[in-house]
């Protein structure tokens, strides 16, 4: 029987990531390694299912800083036009494991601490269980907070023309 393929790989060079360093063996223990072949996720794959994770948290209010989310909010309005479900995800996949960046945008009043803790834990969970990759770390950077007036000065924005004037 030949040697797994992970041996014969040579080792990863000085300053890699940890997710593309060769592991001795994890490979083929791993769900996406056999005797019969290997199964390869694609980066995209890992960040739709990371945003989708993360915004079926309650309290998250987008995903994305604040130009991507200008950005999605016009692609969205175009007709045909689709939410980008990997906005506001960084990733990075190796044969057996897997990290994971979100920018995220808050609901005021959450718990940001509590909200981060939600988030990394349904993105870890929903990763590994739909992937079989091994998440090491989920970095969320929350960078900015929605207030429930900002929907307000939309709808007002919109309507402007339709509003009295204060002034005569």
């Amino acid at each position: 029987m030949s040697a797994p393929i992970t041996d014969a790989k040579p080792s990863a060079p000085s300053g890699s990531t940890p997710s593309s360093s060769a592991q001795s063996g994890s490979a083929l223990s791993s769900a996406l390694s056999s005797d019969h072949g290997r199964t390869q996720i694609a980066e995209t794959v890992v960040s739709k299912i990371a945003g989708l994770a993360a915004r079926e948290v309650n309290g998250v209010y987008k995903l994305g800083g604040g130009a991507a989310r200008a950005f999605g909010a016009i692609r969205e309005r175009i007709p045909g036009g689709t939410t980008n479900a990997g906005q506001g995800v960084t990733v990075e996949v190796g044969e057996t494991q897997a990290a994971v960046d979100l920018d995220l945008a808050v609901e005021y009043g959450v718990a940001i601490v509590d909200l981060a803790k939600a988030v990394r834990r349904n993105v870890i969970t929903s990763l590994e269980r739909m992937t079989g990759l091994e998440v090491v770390e989920v970095n969320i950077s929350v960078n900015d907070v929605h207030l429930p007036s900002d929907d307000d000065e939309q709808a007002d924005d919109s309507g402007r023309d339709q509003r009295e004037s204060r002034v005569q």
